[in-house]
């Protein structure tokens, strides 16, 4: 039986309804459009004035990385979205959760609190560069080993502190163990698996030679 609506359409407001199906489709690609240009824009397409972008290499997980970077942004921001490593979470940005925490020169430093442009030269360590391969690295073990996590999202962050801990200090006692990881807040409170996770991690290093 004949469909004549597209006919009833056209006489009663010009347009039929292929066609108007095909005027919304347009209009939702060009919105589409418009909205990830404003997108681009909001994230620092555009320069402020008189910066320049500037030319760093920076060495992370013993592979060196040549890249132009804007001099306002900051290790954990070229982590993320330039470089792709997301296990240095984004959290407070003012360097009070630990969230973003890496290891500089075996040393625990937030991330959101440094530029990238001050990391060269400098020795940087994601929770990535403790992997070998798709095998986990030692205190990576040790925490799931102690179930030391609930919703993860800190963990990383944990994982680096207490990594940094052990390279310093290979036998920590348990107050030295809650101060090298007291940089670092866990909302799930989940601290006394952290401590055992810590201190399992030490006598695995030991067993394994101190490797990591």
């Amino acid at each position: 039986m004949p469909d004549d609506s597209d006919d009833q359409l056209k006489q009663g407001t010009g347009f039929t309804r292929r066609g108007f199906i095909a005027t919304i489709g347009t209009g939702a690609v060009a919105a589409a459009a418009t909205a990830a240009t404003a997108e681009a824009k909001t994230q620092g397409a555009e320069l402020p004035d008189g910066a320049e972008m500037v030319r760093v290499a920076l060495e992370i997980n013993g592979r060196t990385h040549r890249l132009l970077v804007e001099p306002r942004w900051s290790l954990l921001y070229v982590l993320r979205e330039r470089l792709g490593l997301t296990a240095a979470k984004l959290g407070c940005e003012r360097g009070e959760c630990g969230v973003c925490t890496v290891l500089v020169d075996d040393k625990p430093r937030y991330s959101c609190m440094m530029l990238a442009v001050e990391s060269e030269g400098l020795k940087i360590t994601t929770l990535e560069g403790l992997m070998k391969g798709e095998e986990l690295g030692v205190v990576q073990k040790a925490f799931v080993e102690q179930d030391a996590f609930q919703c993860g999202y800190c963990t990383p962050g944990q994982i680096l502190a207490v990594e940094g801990l052990l390279r310093a200090n290979p036998s920590p006692g348990m107050e030295e163990i809650r101060q090298g990881v007291s940089g670092n807040l866990c909302r799930c409170g989940a601290y006394a698996h952290i401590f055992k996770a810590a201190g399992r991690a030490a006598e695995l290093k030991k067993l394994e030679g101190g490797r990591g």
